[in-house]
């Protein structure tokens, strides 16, 4: 059936055009990113391919739209004779396509980490499957928003699940549930992932009786204000933690094996030596310090 032209539909074609045939050199156009090239080739499908938009000029087919997809299957395919669907615009002038590309994303809204969770759990994926199941093995549930017994951070658990593994990814669950009872922010993501930093980083050193018992001791509150003050992200909620499980122990976590580059581990080392770890309340003093004057470092 054939349609008359509205003003709703573009006045497009699309052809399959030879990628040696297609220019990107236009001077709106972002630079090429070769990492994300790669990345997407690494885990290329068919079926994420989107046509490529062209703007025939004088007979020169200029891309305005889809530059990455165009040298990702010439990656994948080792060969800029591949063709690749394009939607071709006949109407366009130079300035129109420089609009049109910095307006492109205007008006469309990301998928959040939920929604892209939710997705893949209804894709049947199996680490998305996995982490649902363990979440609900605990009697909690996956959400976009904060209700008792939910669990919101669902980009963080497939972060500390890809970077640590699962073990640690249900110990981290178990730490935070067994410490906080499922009070208001103890599944947030940064306390979640600073749970995980803490049991990669010490392994059976951390026992999970004196976590509970010392951490539950300070409120949720405090020790956002602390790891805050710290300023490292989770790696502040890590060192907040670990200050509290210090506190009076005979086996102390030592703060240096936190510190991942050389120059703050050696610090933290001078702490840990000089101290001896024995005032608990001097350590905490001397680590602020610490903190707040190698942040940037």
């Amino acid at each position: 059936m054939e349609y008359e032209q509205n003003p709703y539909v573009p006045n497009v074609r699309f052809e399959l055009i030879r990628i040696r045939d297609l220019v990107s050199n236009q001077d709106y156009q972002r630079n090429l990113s070769v990492a994300n090239v790669r990345r997407a080739a690494e885990n290329f499908d068919l079926y994420q391919i989107n046509p490529v938009k062209v703007s025939r000029r004088d007979g020169i087919n200029y891309v305005f739209n889809g530059q990455h997809t165009v040298e990702i299957v010439a990656l994948v395919s080792g060969s800029r004779d591949t063709p690749v669907w394009c939607m071709i615009y006949d109407d366009l002038f130079y300035e129109h396509e420089a609009d049109i590309f910095a307006n492109q994303q205007k008006y469309t809204k990301n998928l959040t980490p939920f929604e892209i969770f939710v997705a893949n759990v209804e894709a049947g994926n199996p680490k998305q499957l996995m982490i649902k199941s363990l979440v609900e093995s605990y009697g909690l549930y996956l959400s976009s928003s904060s209700n008792p017994g939910a669990l919101c951070a669902v980009g963080s658990l497939e972060y500390i699940h890809d970077k640590y593994g699962y073990h640690t990814l249900d110990l981290t669950l178990r730490l935070a549930i067994g410490t906080w009872e499922g009070e208001t922010g103890s599944f947030s993501a940064q306390l979640l992932k600073g749970i995980a930093l803490l049991l990669n980083t010490y392994g059976d050193n951390l026992r999970e009786d004196i976590f509970k018992e010392k951490v539950g001791r300070i409120s949720l509150r405090e020790l956002c204000r602390t790891a805050r003050e710290f300023r490292n992200g989770s790696r502040g909620y890590a060192i907040a933690m670990a200050n509290e499980y210090n506190r009076k122990t005979k086996y102390p976590l030592h703060i240096s094996k936190l510190y991942s580059t050389k120059k703050r581990q050696s610090l933290a080392v001078l702490i840990d030596e000089e101290l001896k770890l024995d005032d608990p309340d001097a350590a905490d003093d001397t680590l602020w310090d610490y903190s707040e004057e190698n942040e940037d470092d």
